[in-house]
C-alpha cells in the first residue's frame, strides 16, 4: 500500500536544500575535546576538575617548553570559550605547521570570529588544509575537501559551480571509507537526488554507504525510498526497518513517514500514540544539534505527525474522536510547514487518508 503518490515521494528525496556553509564540524569538534581530555590526563588526572583558568596554565607552562600539542590545545581553549581575539593569535602562529590551527582559522574567517569575515580567504585556507603537504593532516583532510563542496553548492567564496562541488564531495567521501567525512557522503545522496543533478541509483548508493558509516539522516532517506521504490526496488520491509531503527536513533522526519506508514496499515493506536508524542517537539534547533539532521527536515516530520494526529482524532481512528483537538493539530501544522500540510490535505481531498 502506498503513502501517497511517487510523485510527491520522489519530490520529498529531491526537495533537499543544503544547509548554510559550516567549516566548523561537530565531529572535528569532538576530535578535538578528546585529544584534549586524553592530554590533560596524561599531563595531570585532576586538571579536568579544577577549572579552566588552571587548565589554561597548564597548556601555558607545557606550550613555553616547547609543547606545540599544548599549543595547539590552547588556542582550542580560548576558542571554546569565546576568547577568539587570543585564539586567532594562537592559531596564527602555528597555522603553517599544524593543520588543525588552520582549519579553525577558515572556521574563524568563515563566521567573522575575532576576526573580519571574509570567505575567500576561508576557502583558501580550507584548500590549503586539503591538499596538506605530509599525512599527519588526518582524517580533517576529508571535512576540509567536504566544506569546499559546500563552498561550492552555496557559491561562498567561489563561483558556484554543481561539478566542482560534486568533486569535492566525492573526495571528501573517499569511495565509502567510513573513516573519511560521512557528511559527504550523505551530502552527494542528496546531491544526486536534486532535478538538476538528478541521478537516483546513485543517490540510493551513497545514502546506503552514509547510512553503513553511521549516518542518521541517510538513514531515515533509505527508509523514504525502500517505501516509494526510488532508485531501487520497493521493500515495504526494508522501508520499516529503516524507518523504525532511524526513529529510534531520533530522525524526526523518519518519526513522521512511521507515523504515516502505521496509519496506512490501519494501525490507528500506534500511529496516533507516536504522533502525539512527535507533536510535543519545540525546539527544532536542539533535536537539529543532537542529531545533525536538517532543521527543515525535522519540522516536515513534525508537521506530518501533526497532520496524521489530526486526522486520526478527527475521524476517531487509535483515538477518541475530538473535532476541536484535531483542528488545533491541523492549525499547528499548517503553522510548522504549509507545504506539507498542502499535500496532505491533497491527499484527504482524493481520499488516501
Amino acid at each position: 500500500m502506498e503513502l501517497g503518490s511517487k510523485t510527491k515521494s520522489e519530490e520529498i528525496v529531491r526537495s533537499h536544500e543544503f544547509a548554510t556553509i559550516e567549516y566548523h564540524d561537530e565531529k572535528t569538534d569532538l576530535q578535538l575535546c578528546e585529544q584534549s581530555a586524553h592530554y590533560l590526563s596524561d599531563t595531570d588526572a585532576e586538571s579536568c576538575a579544577i577549572g579552566v583558568e588552571e587548565t589554561e596554565k597548564l597548556l601555558k607552562a607545557n606550550a613555553e617548553r616547547g609543547d606545540k600539542q599544548a599549543l595547539f590545545l590552547l588556542g582550542q581553549l580560548y576558542y571554546e570559550e569565546g576568547r577568539y581575539v587570543e585564539a586567532e593569535t594562537v592559531f596564527n602562529g602555528i597555522k603553517d605547521e599544524d593543520p588543525r590551527a588552520l582549519y579553525q582559522l577558515a572556521v574563524m574567517c568563515y563566521d567573522g570570529l575575532g576576526t573580519t569575515a571574509d570567505h575567500v580567504k576561508a576557502v583558501e585556507y580550507m584548500r590549503r588544509v586539503a591538499w596538506w603537504h605530509s599525512s599527519d593532516v588526518g582524517s580533517i583532510r576529508y571535512t576540509a575537501l567536504y566544506n569546499i563542496g559546500r563552498a561550492y553548492m552555496e557559491g561562498y567564496g567561489v563561483q558556484a559551480s554543481d561539478s566542482e562541488a560534486e568533486r569535492h564531495f566525492l573526495l571528501a567521501a573517499d569511495g565509502g571509507n567510513p573513516h573519511a567525512c560521512v557528511k559527504a557522503q550523505t551530502c552527494l545522496g542528496m546531491f544526486y537526488s536534486r532535478p538538476d543533478t538528478l541521478d537516483l541509483k546513485k543517490a540510493f548508493y551513497w545514502h546506503t554507504e552514509a547510512c553503513g558509516n553511521g549516518s542518521l539522516e541517510s538513514q531515515g532517506v533509505l527508509g523514504i525510498m525502500y517505501l516509494y521504490g526510488i532508485g531501487v526496488q520497493k521493500d515495504p520491509r526494508a522501508a520499516l526497518q529503516c524507518l523504525r531503527e532511524a526513529a529510534e536513533r531520533g530522525n524526526v522526519y523518519a518519526q513522521g513517514h512511521l507515523v504515516a506508514y502505521y496509519y496506512h496499515w490501519k494501525f490507528y493506536s500506534k500511529a496516533a500514540t507516536l504522533a502525539e508524542r512527535i507533536s510535543k517537539y519545540e525546539d527544532i534547533g536542539a533535536i537539529a544539534r543532537r542529531t545533525d539532521c536538517l532543521p527543515e527536515y525535522i519540522s516536515k516530520g513534525i508537521a506530518t505527525a501533526l497532520f496524521y494526529h489530526g486526522r486520526c482524532l478527527q475521524l476517531g481512528r487509535g483515538v477518541e474522536q475530538n473535532d476541536v483537538s484535531a483542528k488545533e493539530c491541523f492549525i499547528k501544522a499548517a503553522q510548522l510547514n504549509p507545504e506539507v500540510c498542502k499535500d496532505l490535505q491533497m491527499d484527504v481531498i482524493y481520499g488516501r487518508i
